[in-house]
């Protein structure tokens, strides 16, 4: 039989849990700025200006039109619609979250699961926070999910993105706006760009994360970086771009095809590259990459 004291943080328990629940709704709910046309009662109503506008969280949007619907069988002006109301905006669509800005030519919201999917050719761009000193990140898909409930932002199809000299290419891009940090998924490559006497360094492997404010990357699964004649392959590697180092990690092996000169790390050792020198050493003690710095929001 369940004690007093055990029902009671039972019921203390779920009132929480129904208090977080009801916030996340709540922070869900779209505001629609303007006077609405269409059927007062059941809706939908729709907006137009110059432009429309619109907030929703942490979120801010423009565009020139704006729709707002309730379920099928559902009257808009009924209170029970709130939370699960559908939005869609349509030309020159422009969202704003703290330093991020995307825009595309529609957007659809909604309140049930808290995510803006903008769509015909939409770009993002993130700029840094101190911008005298850093780059802007630039960012276009062929779709783009931008999340209330967090600073997250997922991109998809053919993604794009730039950081100063550094480009890549993926098939699905994952930007978490609080740490600066992407991961980028399908296909994946970063290539930095030639500089000076330095050589442009193109790196592969199944995942891709970097944290575009340090500069720092990290790639895993069947890593390979081609610098000139050099080509390095690896289980994993850790680059620094400000400081211009490498280090390959897992059966690591780098091969310069014109002096034919191979370098193999030792079984508990990896390979520092020098991407300013073309050089390439191994080590004979283990390297840890550092890990724990490239994880997502909510992420173990």
């Amino acid at each position: 039989m369940t004690s007093p004291r055990t029902r009671l943080a039972l019921v203390a328990a779920l009132a929480a849990t129904t208090v977080l629940a009801q916030g996340a709704a709540t922070s869900r709910l779209i505001n629609i700025e303007g006077a609405p046309r269409g059927d007062i009662r059941n809706g939908p109503y729709t907006f137009s200006g110059n432009p429309v506008k619109a907030s929703v969280s942490t979120l801010r949007i423009q565009a020139a039109r704006a729709t707002l619907a309730a379920p099928a069988g559902t009257p808009l002006s009924d209170p029970r619609a709130q939370g699960k109301r559908t939005a869609q905006f349509s030309d020159n669509v422009v969202v704003t979250r703290g330093r991020l800005t995307a825009k595309g030519g529609q957007l659809a919201y909604s309140e049930a699961t808290g995510q803006g999917v903008l769509s015909v050719n939409p770009s993002a761009t993130f700029v840094p926070e101190d911008r005298s000193n850093g780059d802007t990140v630039s960012i276009s898909a062929g779709q783009m999910s931008l999340d209330v409930d967090n600073n997250l932002s997922t991109s998809s199809g053919n993604v794009r993105l730039t950081n100063g000299s550094q480009s890549g290419k993926a098939e699905r891009l994952i930007f978490d706006e609080d740490q600066e940090l992407a991961q980028l998924t399908g296909s994946p490559s970063l290539t930095r760009a030639a500089k000076g006497s330095q050589k442009e360094l193109t790196i592969t492997g199944q995942e891709v994360r970097a944290r575009t404010a340090e500069k720092t990357l990290y790639v895993r699964g069947g890593v390979r970086l081609v610098q000139g004649t050099l080509t390095t392959t690896g289980d994993a590697v850790y680059y620094d771009d400000k400081k211009n180092v490498a280090y390959v990690v897992g059966n690591a092996v780098s091969v310069d095809s014109k002096t034919k000169v191979t370098v193999k790390a030792p079984a508990s050792g990896a390979l520092e590259q020098r991407t300013d020198l073309a050089r390439v050493r191994a080590l004979n003690s283990a390297y840890k990459i550092p890990a724990e710095q490239f994880k997502l929001r909510g992420e173990k």
